[in-house]
């Protein structure tokens, strides 16, 4: 197949609740047959696209995900990426947020849509969201003017909204709008219409698509919590390999003045530990120096990961280590925007 007049769109399979219906016979849930897809939802016909169908082998739930299946995403995205508009990716809501961040960073010179998508309920389910979700997905990923792409970036769409993949947190279990953009305005609103917000939306570069498949996941994530004990930070940091830590503060950034606390950091920063600061808060940005307990982190060598979120810095971090730069380039490019995933203020 090749990309013409016709807008033809890739569905990848991952695993996850979109993607299962009841049995008819037990009430089971089992896997959605995709090759019946227009059977179940016939609506799709109207949309005139050439749509074709992907399921991994090894379907998994989006708890047990992991960076050799976010390599095996990309890797299918980039044996495709000549022969299709856009992509729609069908995954798990539990991490989707972490793969959307990750595939963000793999996908270097990205022209096209990838737009991730789940639900919260099962497609084959009554009152499932997955339908809607889908079938706007689907939408969006064709969605040209001037025959370029709407959204040339790696997104996610969860009801009635289209947000910054790399942006993204879920916050909700039980409701339709489970996913948030506390720092990052939404890219479309869909109601009646699709209201692409374009000031806010990558624009492409028209560059060759380069793939990066080496993550490091030598990384850990250090929540702070009052009564947190010398134990819990000493043996955190002692994790063998570790490279990097995604050190969860306070509000804009503040940590214990704990002369313990700020000792066991010093040492492992001078050791060659990259630490990065990322707030608790689901909105609001790192500020190291606004107040007086985070004064010693920037004192002594902890990276402020301004408004990322910790998804974010987490893939963020197995990608450059990954690409294995010096210790100077990765502390460098944690600190500015490289896919959009913060913003310096």
């Amino acid at each position: 197949m090749t990309v013409g007049e016709r807008p033809s769109i890739l569905i990848l399979y991952t695993g996850g609740t979109i993607g299962m219906m009841a049995d008819p016979q037990t009430g089971s849930l089992v896997p959605f047959d995709f090759g019946n897809v227009y059977v179940h939802l016939p609506v799709l016909r109207n949309l005139d696209y050439l749509i074709d169908f992907y399921s991994f082998e090894n379907l998994i739930d989006s708890s047990n995900m992991t960076p050799e299946f976010w390599i095996s995403l990309a890797e299918k995205i980039e044996e495709n990426y000549e022969n299709y508009d856009g992509f729609v990716v069908l995954h798990g809501s539990d991490t989707m947020a972490y793969s959307a961040s990750a595939l963000s960073f793999m996908l270097e010179n990205l022209n096209k849509p990838v737009v991730f998508t789940g639900s919260q309920l099962p497609m084959g389910m009554i009152r499932s969201d997955g339908r809607e979700n889908f079938i706007a997905s689907i939408e969006i990923a064709a969605a040209k003017t001037d025959n370029t792409p709407m959204v040339p970036e790696v997104c996610v769409f969860f009801e009635n909204q289209l947000l910054r993949g790399n942006r993204t947190t879920k916050y909700n279990a039980e409701h339709f709008n489970a996913f948030v953009s506390g720092n990052y305005p939404p890219l479309a609103d869909v109601g009646v219409r699709i209201k692409y917000n374009q000031e806010y939306i990558h624009k492409p570069n028209f560059k060759k698509l380069k793939i990066h498949k080496k993550l490091d996941n030598n990384v850990a994530i250090l929540k702070l919590f009052p009564g947190i004990n010398r134990s819990v930070v000493h043996q955190t940091l002692q994790i063998a390999n570790l490279k990097g830590l995604i050190l969860e503060t306070y509000g804009s950034g503040n940590a214990p003045t704990a002369p313990w606390f700020l000792e066991e950091l010093e040492e492992a920063i001078y050791k060659g530990l990259i630490v990065f600061n990322v707030t608790q808060c689901k909105s609001g940005s790192v500020e190291m120096g606004r107040y007086e307990t985070s004064l010693d982190l920037n004192r002594i060598g902890v990276i402020s990961g301004h408004d990322i979120t910790t998804e974010s810095a987490l893939a963020k971090m197995m990608y450059l280590f990954g690409e294995d730069y010096p210790t100077d380039k990765i502390k460098q490019l944690l600190q500015i925007p490289i896919r959009g995933e913060m913003t310096i203020q």
